[in-house]
Protein backbone atom coordinates (compact mmCIF):
# COMPACT_ATOMS: atom_id res chain seq x y z
CA UNK A 1 0.00 0.00 0.00
CA UNK A 2 2.72 2.47 0.93
CA UNK A 3 4.52 2.17 -2.39
CA UNK A 4 1.28 2.58 -4.34
CA UNK A 5 0.60 5.77 -2.39
CA UNK A 6 4.10 7.14 -2.98
CA UNK A 7 3.87 6.27 -6.68
CA UNK A 8 0.52 8.10 -6.90
CA UNK A 9 1.93 11.23 -5.25
CA UNK A 10 5.04 11.15 -7.43
CA UNK A 11 3.04 10.66 -10.62
CA UNK A 12 0.98 13.77 -9.76
CA UNK A 13 4.05 15.82 -8.76
CA UNK A 14 2.77 16.23 -5.20
CA UNK A 15 5.65 16.95 -2.82
CA UNK A 16 5.91 15.18 0.52
CA UNK A 17 8.37 14.06 3.15
CA UNK A 18 8.21 10.66 4.81
CA UNK A 19 9.04 9.53 8.33
CA UNK A 20 9.41 5.76 8.76
CA UNK A 21 8.60 4.43 12.25
CA UNK A 22 7.30 1.42 14.13
CA UNK A 23 3.67 0.55 13.50
CA UNK A 24 1.27 2.87 15.33
CA UNK A 25 -2.36 2.15 16.06
CA UNK A 26 -3.50 5.14 18.11
CA UNK A 27 -2.95 8.87 18.39
CA UNK A 28 -1.17 8.16 21.70
CA UNK A 29 1.30 5.96 19.80
CA UNK A 30 1.99 8.83 17.40
CA UNK A 31 2.58 11.21 20.30
CA UNK A 32 4.82 8.71 22.12
CA UNK A 33 7.06 8.49 19.06
CA UNK A 34 7.43 12.27 19.01
CA UNK A 35 5.61 12.72 15.70
CA UNK A 36 3.57 15.64 17.08
CA UNK A 37 6.82 17.64 17.19
CA UNK A 38 7.28 17.23 13.41
CA UNK A 39 4.00 18.80 12.31
CA UNK A 40 0.24 18.64 12.74
CA UNK A 41 -0.66 14.98 12.96
CA UNK A 42 -4.16 14.30 11.61
CA UNK A 43 -6.82 12.10 13.11
CA UNK A 44 -8.88 10.21 10.53
CA UNK A 45 -12.29 8.54 10.84
CA UNK A 46 -14.20 6.52 8.27
CA UNK A 47 -17.93 6.88 8.81
CA UNK A 48 -21.16 6.17 6.97
CA UNK A 49 -24.72 7.39 7.03
CA UNK A 50 -27.47 5.33 8.63
CA UNK A 51 -28.48 3.67 5.35
CA UNK A 52 -24.88 2.86 4.43
CA UNK A 53 -25.19 4.72 1.12
CA UNK A 54 -22.85 7.64 1.86
CA UNK A 55 -19.31 7.24 3.17
CA UNK A 56 -17.08 9.96 4.57
CA UNK A 57 -13.41 9.99 5.40
CA UNK A 58 -13.09 12.70 8.04
CA UNK A 59 -9.69 14.30 8.68
CA UNK A 60 -9.26 16.60 11.68
CA UNK A 61 -6.54 18.04 13.90
CA UNK A 62 -5.30 15.47 16.41
CA UNK A 63 -6.77 17.47 19.31
CA UNK A 64 -10.27 17.83 17.86
CA UNK A 65 -13.07 15.99 19.64
CA UNK A 66 -15.67 14.70 17.20
CA UNK A 67 -19.37 14.58 17.95
CA UNK A 68 -20.84 12.23 15.32
CA UNK A 69 -24.33 13.68 15.74
CA UNK A 70 -23.10 17.23 15.07
CA UNK A 71 -20.88 16.05 12.23
CA UNK A 72 -23.82 14.28 10.59
CA UNK A 73 -25.79 17.54 10.75
CA UNK A 74 -22.89 19.55 9.32
CA UNK A 75 -22.60 17.11 6.42
CA UNK A 76 -26.34 16.93 5.83
CA UNK A 77 -26.08 13.17 6.24
CA UNK A 78 -28.19 12.56 9.33
CA UNK A 79 -27.05 9.95 11.80
CA UNK A 80 -23.47 8.74 11.28
CA UNK A 81 -21.72 5.65 12.58
CA UNK A 82 -18.28 4.17 12.16
CA UNK A 83 -17.94 2.07 9.03
CA UNK A 84 -17.07 -1.60 9.45
CA UNK A 85 -13.69 -3.14 8.72
CA UNK A 86 -15.29 -4.71 5.63
CA UNK A 87 -16.38 -1.30 4.31
CA UNK A 88 -12.96 0.13 5.09
CA UNK A 89 -11.37 -2.58 2.97
CA UNK A 90 -13.99 -2.32 0.20
CA UNK A 91 -13.84 1.47 -0.26
CA UNK A 92 -10.33 2.42 0.85
CA UNK A 93 -8.41 -0.83 0.57
CA UNK A 94 -6.92 -0.47 4.06
CA UNK A 95 -7.27 -1.98 7.50
CA UNK A 96 -8.08 -0.23 10.77
CA UNK A 97 -5.18 1.90 11.95
CA UNK A 98 -4.23 2.82 8.38
CA UNK A 99 -7.07 5.22 7.62
CA UNK A 100 -5.84 8.23 5.68
CA UNK A 101 -7.33 10.73 3.26
CA UNK A 102 -4.92 9.18 0.77
CA UNK A 103 -6.96 5.97 0.99
CA UNK A 104 -9.16 7.45 -1.72
CA UNK A 105 -6.56 6.47 -4.30
CA UNK A 106 -8.07 2.99 -3.86
CA UNK A 107 -11.64 4.26 -4.24
CA UNK A 108 -11.95 3.59 -7.96
CA UNK A 109 -15.63 4.58 -8.10
CA UNK A 110 -15.09 7.76 -6.05
CA UNK A 111 -17.81 6.83 -3.57
CA UNK A 112 -16.09 8.38 -0.53
CA UNK A 113 -16.32 12.07 0.29
CA UNK A 114 -13.26 13.44 2.08
CA UNK A 115 -14.10 15.89 4.84
CA UNK A 116 -11.41 18.23 6.16
CA UNK A 117 -11.70 20.23 9.34
CA UNK A 118 -11.56 23.88 8.26
CA UNK A 119 -8.64 24.82 10.50
CA UNK A 120 -6.37 22.32 8.70
CA UNK A 121 -6.43 24.57 5.62
CA UNK A 122 -3.98 26.94 7.33
CA UNK A 123 -1.45 24.16 8.02
CA UNK A 124 1.77 23.87 6.07
CA UNK A 125 2.79 20.47 7.45
CA UNK A 126 0.12 17.81 7.97
CA UNK A 127 0.97 14.24 8.95
CA UNK A 128 -1.08 11.40 7.45
CA UNK A 129 -0.44 7.71 6.89
CA UNK A 130 0.55 6.50 3.41
CA UNK A 131 -2.16 3.79 3.76
CA UNK A 132 -0.01 1.83 6.20
CA UNK A 133 0.70 2.47 9.86
CA UNK A 134 4.49 2.24 9.81
CA UNK A 135 5.16 5.62 8.21
CA UNK A 136 3.85 9.18 8.21
CA UNK A 137 3.76 11.47 5.20
CA UNK A 138 4.13 15.22 5.67
CA UNK A 139 2.32 17.46 3.18
CA UNK A 140 0.86 20.93 3.15
CA UNK A 141 -2.92 21.14 3.25
CA UNK A 142 -2.97 22.35 -0.36
CA UNK A 143 -0.92 19.38 -1.52
CA UNK A 144 -3.06 16.92 0.45
CA UNK A 145 -6.22 18.41 -1.06
CA UNK A 146 -4.60 18.25 -4.52
CA UNK A 147 -3.96 14.53 -4.01
CA UNK A 148 -7.60 13.90 -3.09
CA UNK A 149 -8.75 15.89 -6.12
CA UNK A 150 -6.33 13.98 -8.36
CA UNK A 151 -7.97 10.76 -7.14
CA UNK A 152 -11.32 12.21 -8.24
CA UNK A 153 -13.05 12.35 -4.86
CA UNK A 154 -15.26 15.12 -3.54
CA UNK A 155 -13.91 17.34 -0.76
CA UNK A 156 -15.98 19.06 1.90
CA UNK A 157 -14.69 21.41 4.57
CA UNK A 158 -16.43 21.79 7.92
CA UNK A 159 -15.92 23.94 10.98
CA UNK A 160 -16.02 21.63 13.99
Amino acid sequence: MKQKTLDFLNSHNIPYEITEHEAVYTMDDMERLGLYKLGTVCKNLFVRDQKGKKHFLVTVHNGTKIDLKLLGELLGAGKLSFASAERLQKYLGVEAGCVSPLGVINDEENKVTVVFEEKLSAESRLGVHPNCHSATLWLSYSHLAAAVKAAGNEIMTVKI
